[in-house]
């Protein structure tokens, strides 16, 4: 299958019409440039504080070792570097575990026959969305990815959106700036993140109709369903160019 996932769209289209909307994502940019502020000010940066004591940095090995996980919110995330290419040093992948998950989404994730290898009920775990980073320690993109990349239990887009209010990390293990601008950061894109699941599962289904004999979600030819290159600085100033002028 033939699949290009950069996508090229104009952010505007991803500006809340309500002013209430612009603000909250807004207080979410403030709260990503204080995690930078403190950070620069220690000559540091979100990667470098995932790797530090890590040892040697080795393709596909997960950074922090263990994962970070918040056991009271249920959100987890973990570093890691395998695609390489176009200026990427790695990428952040976000989760939801089962327990932080509305209970309606527990109980139904996508009816599929290779179900019974997925992890179900309390240990289901949904990939949110991945953060492309770059080689200065700075966000560079979204993707969204198939099932088998991180061998997820699949939900469709409306129940892993319904999931992303819960995602936090809230504790100081390894590092509480990057803690805190990670989970800041899905707040500042939450727009660009829906539209990329629901992409996903359009991208999804339209190779399943093409392909019927083969378990889609199992195909290592599909890999990435769609990424979006981001720029913090540059949508932080359309938001506030959106905003009405005071008198």
């Amino acid at each position: 299958m033939t699949h290009n996932p950069v996508l090229s769209l104009d952010q505007a289209q991803f500006v809340p019409h309500d002013a209430a909307a612009r603000e909250a994502l807004l207080a979410a940019a403030a709260e990503v440039r204080e995690c930078y502020r403190v950070l620069v000010k220690g000559g540091l940066n979100v990667v470098g504080e995932v790797l530090r004591g890590e040892g040697t940095f080795f393709q596909m090995q997960h950074y922090p070792a263990d994962d970070v996980y918040d056991r009271d919110t249920h959100g987890q995330y973990y570093y890691h570097a395998h695609r390489g290419g176009k200026g990427e040093h790695g990428h952040f992948h976000t989760f939801m575990r089962g327990k932080g998950m509305p209970p309606a989404c527990v109980a139904q994730p996508y009816a599929q026959p290779s179900r019974a290898q997925w992890p179900v009920d309390a240990e289901a775990i949904s990939h949110l969305i991945a953060v492309s980073m770059d080689a200065y320690g700075y966000p560079m993109g979204l993707f969204a990815c198939n099932r088998w990349v991180t061998g997820e239990t699949w939900y469709s887009a409306s129940d892993v959106i319904s999931m992303l209010d819960g995602f936090a990390i809230d504790h100081a293990k390894p590092s509480w700036p990057v803690n805190r601008w990670l989970t800041a950061l899905l707040r500042l894109y939450r727009p660009q993140i829906e539209y990329l699941l629901q992409h996903r599962d359009q991208v999804i289904a339209q190779a399943q109709a093409a392909q019927p004999s083969v378990d889609v979600l199992e195909d290592r030819q599909l890999e990435i369903t769609g990424y979006l290159p981001i720029n913090v600085d540059s949508w932080t100033a359309l938001l506030n160019t959106s905003l009405p002028q005071s008198a």
